[in-house]
């Protein structure tokens, strides 16, 4: 799922990584919305915000949209430099150490999420931590599926969904079409698992608040913890091959 890239990389892979994170993505959209009424997995609203804020002189509150937006970058910084950084002596565990930070923040913020005032400056600094995790998140598989999968915003699914349903109309060539409903599919399941992610965290958020995002960490562990028994089974099985 992580560890396939370039030309090694599948329909199957991608699907993979893509329901998954997609998911996850949605659980922790629909957390940052019922908490703290502000969007923690994108930042084209931040933009608008910031601006809006700008205009009106309130300063402080331009601020922090404008932070909002850099924690995402920051994020999607930290999570290539650190793939970057392991892949140079061991490119098979490159995604283990952005997907563990992800993973150590999320689970940070549910135990620390419940027990802060969330109208106040702890809840800016939960949605900062929120977003620099999704920047980790949208960083990582649009560098693993080579920008094929974005699992933390839909807007550009759905622009890709309307050019590629489009050219159903004028490409008739049996490959052409094999491909736009290939990618057509894998554009769906990834909004499909996005909404399904939003809709099972909001009820479970009615139960648990800020542990919700436990649900998402534990996925994302299943995730890690499948693609490492995949390894050993495909290093085991070229060994034998091998003797």
């Amino acid at each position: 799922m992580f560890r396939h890239q370039g030309k090694n990389r599948t329909f199957i892979h991608n699907l993979r990584l893509a329901t998954l994170l997609s998911f996850v993505a949605g659980i922790v959209n629909i957390t940052g919305v019922l908490a703290l009424k502000t969007l923690t997995t994108n930042v084209t609203g931040h933009f608008a915000f910031f601006a809006e804020e700008f205009m009106k002189r309130d300063f402080t509150s331009a601020i922090t949209f404008l932070l909002f937006i850099i924690f995402f970058l920051l994020g999607s910084f930290t999570s290539n430099f650190l793939a970057e950084l392991v892949s140079r002596k061991k490119p098979e565990l490159s995604h283990v150490i952005p997907i563990s930070l992800e993973i150590i923040v999320l689970v940070s913020v549910g135990i620390f999420g419940n027990q802060s005032n969330i109208s106040n400056l702890d809840g800016k600094l939960i949605a900062f931590l929120m977003l620099f995790a999704m920047g980790i998140q949208n960083s990582l598989v649009t560098k693993i599926s080579q920008s094929t999968v974005r699992t933390t915003h839909l807007t550009g699914l759905f622009t890709d969904l309307g050019i590629e349903l489009s050219q159903l109309f004028f490409y008739k060539k049996p490959e052409e079409v094999k491909k736009l409903k290939t990618n057509i599919y894998l554009r769906l399941s990834i909004i499909a698992f996005f909404f399904i992610g939003c809709f099972s965290g909001g009820y479970i958020y009615k139960s648990i608040a800020f542990h919700t995002l436990f649900v998402a960490s534990f996925f994302l562990l299943i995730a890690l913890l499948y693609d490492y028994i995949r390894f050993q089974f495909y290093n085991i099985k070229r060994k034998r091959t091998h003797h």
